[in-house]
């Protein structure tokens, strides 16, 4: 009962609030032009802290906080209202992708941020915490999260550039200093004002070839995932550079946006290491498996939303004489829909389901991977099929959300790993399955 109360209330705050804003939301950021006045404080919407207000009165604040981590938040008002499995946040989660530009970052569940507290919180130190943590669940700054490059193919993690080169020699205060330098493409949230601190995913390099805090040599390629190191960069500082704000499909996502960054002799100490030397892969892992059950039900919530809006719009137009829901073809495009919306729902609620009696998202890598790369492409059909029942009006985004909600769900089939990738794993552990069993079938 107390779930369904937060979901009635998260609905009618998503339909009743931040769905009008969309269009205030806009307005706001087409009053700017270039990409210095798109990308600062004046750009960010009114509406943005006055929905932000709102939610924490509603009790819908940091929703996203699995069981395991609430109790490791420091400070115990910014603990969720109610702790939610995996499954339930999913639910709600498909309520948060009707207004996916507005509802998350209101309710402060927005993507990256979500990820890097859930990093912080479980391998922050206690100054990381301090200085970054409790900010960002306030919502009182952005993050990034800086991983992929334009030089690699960098859906295969172990091609990763960008050095962190552990120095002999340490700073006044008798610190280990560490060196980074790189480029990253692709970074969201970095192009915010707001943002003030980035988690950048290096390779491990040493001054002194025979240093390893791990045992091993580190510049050793037999262990490639152990070779990579996640580090807290605070923004801005010299040496961290946004050479240019990318668009996608054309769209900046203003004032947050995506960004290529370069990082020129970044000097950090021992304090900003995530977890250690050599343990980006874990790290990363980590926080990867539950965004991706978040991104599906959102994408969830985007082709819902898009299905109300071709059930009402074949129901207010006609052709040929008589309503578009009157013609075959359009009954054909509606329960097409229909079937991909409940087939993605309900493979990405089972995943959720399955993490929450596995815990660890390692152990259901092969569900996460399926509907990473099976409910963008669903929900994609569903969004096109409205486009092409709303014609003209489908491809623009002047009057509705459908051509913005296309773009977004298209770059998901990248975003966090390509459909290739995670096809290749499900097919790799179903293959693993079949092989054991049949080893077995004949002991």
């Amino acid at each position: 009962p107390e779930v369904a109360a937060l979901k009635e209330r998260l609905d009618e705050f998503v339909e009743k609030e931040c769905i009008p804003a969309e269009e205030e939301y806009q307005a706001h950021v087409a009053q700017f032009s270039s990409v210095q006045t798109r990308f600062s404080m004046e750009a960010i919407p009114p509406c943005v802290e006055r929905l932000k207000q709102r939610a924490r009165e509603l009790g819908l604040w940091n929703l996203f906080l699995p069981p395991h981590l609430i109790l490791k938040v420091p400070d115990p008002s910014l603990r969720p209202s109610v702790s939610l499995s995996y499954r339930e946040y999913g639910i709600l989660c498909e309520s948060l992708g009707r207004c996916p530009h507005i509802a998350p970052e209101a309710c402060n569940t927005s993507a990256p941020d979500t990820g890097n507290m859930e990093v912080l919180l479980e391998f922050g130190t206690p100054q990381q915490k301090q200085q970054y943590l409790l900010p960002l669940l306030r919502g009182e700054i952005r993050s990034a999260f800086l991983m992929t490059e334009p030089a690699v193919a960098s859906s295969d993690p172990t091609n990763l550039q960008t050095k962190l080169l552990k120095q002999t020699t340490t700073t006044s205060d008798g610190k280990m200093e560490y060196i980074l330098n790189g480029q990253k493409w692709w970074s969201t949230g970095a192009m915010d004002p707001r943002c003030r601190f980035a988690l950048v995913v290096a390779r491990m390099e040493y001054a002194d070839k025979g240093d390893s805090s791990s045992g091993s040599n580190p510049n050793n390629n037999d262990n490639k995932h152990g070779v990579h190191t996640i580090v807290l960069v605070p923004m801005p500082q010299p040496g961290v550079v946004l050479k240019r704000a990318l668009t996608l499909f054309g769209y900046d996502d203003a004032p947050s946006g995506h960004a290529e960054v370069v990082l020129n002799n970044v000097h950090l100490t021992e304090e900003n290491l995530i977890a250690g030397e050599g343990s980006g892969f874990r790290v990363s892992q980590a926080r990867l498996g539950p965004g991706r059950i978040h991104h599906c039900m959102r994408a969830i919530g985007m082709a819902a939303r898009s299905l109300e809006l071709m059930l009402e719009r074949s129901m207010e137009r006609e052709a040929f004489g008589k309503y578009l829901a009157e013609h075959g073809g359009c009954q054909e495009m509606i329960a097409d829909s229909v079937a991909d919306l409940e087939a993605a729902r309900c493979l990405t609620l089972n995943c959720a389901a399955t993490l929450d009696v596995l815990k660890t998202p390692k152990l259901a890598r092969s569900e996460v991977a399926l509907i990473k790369y099976a409910v963008p492409e669903m929900t994609y059909r569903v969004v096109d099929r409205a486009v092409q029942l709303f014609g003209g009006a489908g491809v623009s985004d002047q009057d509705f959300c459908l051509a913005r909600f296309l773009v977004g769900l298209r770059s998901l089939r990248i975003a966090d790993g390509p459909d290739a990738v995670h096809k290749r794993t499900v097919a790799f552990m179903t293959l693993k399955k079949f092989q054991e069993k049949r080893t077995n079938s004949r002991l």
